[in-house]
């Protein structure tokens, strides 16, 4: 008996202590439960992990502690706890860094999921980064932040550009609003700059084919857009800039709310209007403009809490350059067509509607409609353009045991009409083109283990001209260690011919257009080997990046600037390829500072019987450079920016002599090496106010030689020569730029 009394006390006590000690969860800001956190006592060897729900227990004898919690991609947190016998935590909340491991996507499967957990790699930028770093005033320029993006610039006096991935052509790269592509053929063109950035909550970057998902255009990458939801928009929020260079742009937008309905509207304007011309070549070194733009969206409220959401958008811009005569006191609106003064002035009108609907049991319709109006005047030549877009993608979701399914139907119908030869019959009638292209397609995630996931897919789409495009998919995701992913991403992509509609060269300047042949869908296929690790160094975060990938190419149109006077499409003999290696860097420490490098090396060649020719305006390298640091006591954000682009093939124009007659040498065919570096100082006063300065181009660069050749014909006025060309823009004219600016966002 005194034997199983003994036992019993020593049982209790045994009990009794190892009933000591804490036990809790740790959750993201979505109280979702964060797998194999590091939970350690602060000054000791005494830690454990998290299990995969995020759950921990500690053995500690009672008294008072300092936990510390660190994961990577999150923020490491601090937390003094009191032990008294067993003690149960409140949840312990991270809060995720700018690692970005853990942000949610879905760009890359229409299926949202984290971006550690895709199968495809997606790149993502937050509003909240691009604030933090400049203060970038469209889509355009907050783009140039990705590694391996760029912006081209299309006209050397109106300055229209596109968004360029891997080196091709912007006209390739598919951009989509909230997962709707909206932004093709002359939209493409004319329409991102009217994308604010007071509408974007992140922008979603796939790179390499995706037209499995997003049909044509998806050819180099897909950029999409996605809105900030209604729920998380301020009552009122105000981002108001001014700039050394007399401009002037806004963002105004309130929340109101309507029964149980939630959504904003707002208006974006810019204002540019100061003519400067450091090269001297008679006209402004960037265009002047007023644009504004009307937005709104709106999450509809329904019994069965279904999602349904509407986004509007209306957009007016008025450009223009050319020379002094033709702005001062805004004389193009009188001197518009005019053949003696030259200028080029562009009105664009565009409406867009989009948004999602869900049927229930998987079903959803993402929509869209848009509507472009372009009235352009290139010197004397009138362009007048309509183009609709009506799309819809019916998709069917369902989730099976490791296997995610997706298929989809989807309507598109575009109708353009210009006036010139592209809808033109051989008897001089008009002709609008009219493209109704249907698709179906198909895709399987199938989650093969924790550490392997595999991704097919296939699309067929159908055009009157060309029959059947099939795009299939492939990819690959393995994690042989918890913060360690290699993907391997392959697949192909089409594209429809949109010649006139993309391309800007055959309006601007004084270029023949001359089409050799029918021209045929652009096709292509890509494979890309991504390797990833995050890693803990010291008292910081960091994740290192890797891609190494290849496009390659059959009846690719590039445009032919090489013969004198004229521009030259034709679908290559050969064929064309792009491949290259970037890499990136990102490290945040504790004590708030932050850096992002990445780097991108490329070649971008058109293969023939004649040998390789490179690809114009494709930089052979080019980088990305962010350095922040949080001086957290002041609420003060330092940060410094640089884009840097190595050289680059460029057209072969030639300049005039005295008697107006092309020099027997072109100008160099090569660009040299340039950069463009931005400083900026965020002051937050308080959840709602803040206040930011900054300058852009911070050791002035500008291009040496202007974009523009025959400029100086004595033979002809200004603008008006059989040799004048626009085509030679391959970087900034736009000098050092000092700018102020205030956001306020009561009610945060």
């Amino acid at each position: 008996m005194r034997i199983v009394i003994a036992f019993a006390f020593i049982t209790l006590v045994f009990l009794q202590v190892k009933a000591q000690g804490i036990e809790g969860r740790i959750v993201d800001t979505n109280s979702s439960g964060i797998p194999y956190v590091n939970i350690g006592v602060k000054d000791s060897r005494i830690g454990t992990n998290s299990d995969e729900n995020g759950f921990f227990s500690l053995e500690l004898e009672d008294g008072s502690y300092k936990l510390i919690i660190s994961s990577v991609g999150y923020d490491r947190h601090e937390q003094t706890v009191t032990v008294s016998g067993k003690t149960h935590l409140d949840p312990i909340v991270l809060m995720e860094n700018s690692l970005g491991l853990n942000e949610v996507v879905v760009t890359g499967t229409q299926y949202e999921t984290y971006l550690k957990s895709s199968p495809v790699k997606v790149e993502v930028v937050t509003s909240e980064y691009l604030m933090k770093n400049f203060a970038p005033t469209n889509l355009v320029e907050g783009i140039s932040m990705i590694n391996g993006v760029q912006e081209v610039v299309a006209c050397g006096v109106c300055y229209t550009n596109s968004i360029s991935i891997n080196g091709l052509p912007g006209p390739y790269t598919a951009v989509l609003m909230d997962g709707t592509p909206i932004y093709g053929s002359l939209a493409a063109t004319y329409g991102l700059n009217g994308i604010p950035t007071s509408i974007i909550d992140r922008f979603e970057v796939i790179k390499g084919p995706s037209s499995t998902l997003y049909g044509s255009e998806a050819v180099a990458g897909v950029i999409n857009i996605i809105t900030k939801d209604p729920d998380e928009h301020p009552l009122f929020s105000l981002d108001i800039m001014g700039t050394s260079h007399l401009e002037s742009f806004g963002n105004i937008a309130f929340s109101p709310r309507s029964g149980k309905h939630r959504g904003y509207v707002g208006i974006n304007y810019a204002y540019i209007n100061d003519f400067d011309d450091d090269n001297a070549d008679g006209f402004g070194d960037m265009a002047s403009l007023d644009r504004i733009s009307l937005f709104s969206r709106w999450n509809i409220n329904r019994k069965s809490g279904k999602l349904f959401t509407i986004t509007g958008k209306l957009y007016f811009e008025d450009r223009r350059n050319g020379v002094e005569e033709f702005l001062k006191d805004r004389a193009y609106r009188e001197l518009r067509g005019d053949d003696t003064v030259y200028g080029e002035s562009i009105y664009t009108y565009r409406s867009e509607l989009f948004g999602k609907y869900e049927f229930g049991s998987g079903f959803n319709l993402d929509y869209s409609f848009s509507h472009h109006e372009q009235d352009s005047y290139y010197g004397a030549d009138h362009y007048r353009a309509e183009q609709s877009i009506l799309f819809g993608n019916f998709t069917w979701r369902k989730d099976l045991e490791n296997h995610r399914l997706l298929t989809g139907l989807t309507l598109r119908s575009q109708l353009y009409d210009d006036n010139t030869v592209a809808t033109e019959l051989t008897d001089g009638s008009n002709y609008p083109d009219n493209q109704f292209t249907p698709g179906l397609f198909v895709q399987d995630e199938w989650i093969v283990s924790k550490k392997v996931t595999l991704l097919s897919g296939l699309r067929a789409d159908f055009h009157r001209d060309y029959q059947l495009e099939w795009s299939p998919r492939f990819s690959v995701k393995y994690n042989p260690w918890p913060y360690t992913t290699f993907r391997l991403n392959t697949g192909t992509g089409f594209k429809l011919v949109n010649l006139f509609t993309e391309d800007h060269a055959f309006v601007t300047g004084q270029r023949q257009v001359v089409i050799e042949e029918e021209l045929r869908p652009e096709e292509s296929y890509n494979i890309t080997l991504n390797a990833n690790h995050a890693f803990v160094l010291g008292e910081s975060q960091g994740m290192f990046d890797l891609d190494l990938y290849y496009t390659h190419f059959s009846n690719k149109i590039i445009p032919d600037y090489d013969t004198p006077g004229q521009i030259i499409y034709r679908n290559i003999d050969g064929t064309a390829e792009t491949k290259g290696i970037s890499a990136n860097l990102t490290q945040q420490w504790v004590n708030g500072l932050g850096l992002v490098a990445g780097a991108t090396f490329q070649r971008a060649v058109e293969i023939s019987d004649e040998g390789k020719r490179a690809i114009e305006f494709a930089p052979d390298w080019s980088g990305v450079f962010t350095l922040n640091y949080l001086w957290r006591k002041a609420d003060i954000t330092l940060a410094y920016t640089a884009n840097i682009s190595g050289p680059m093939q460029l057209p072969e124009v030639y300049d005039l002599d005295e008697n107006g007659n092309p020099f027997g040498s072109p100008r160099p065919t090569r660009s040299v090496p340039f950069s463009m570096q931005n400083f900026q100082v965020q002051k937050q006063f308080n959840a709602e106010t803040s206040v930011y300065v900054g300058v852009q181009n911070l050791f002035n660069y500008q291009q040496e030689l202007s974009p523009l050749v025959g400029y100086n014909d004595p033979n002809f006025s200004s603008g008006f020569s059989p040799y004048f060309d626009t085509s030679y823009s391959f970087s900034p004219l736009h000098g050092r730029e000092f700018y102020l600016g205030i956001r306020w966002n009561p009610g945060k």
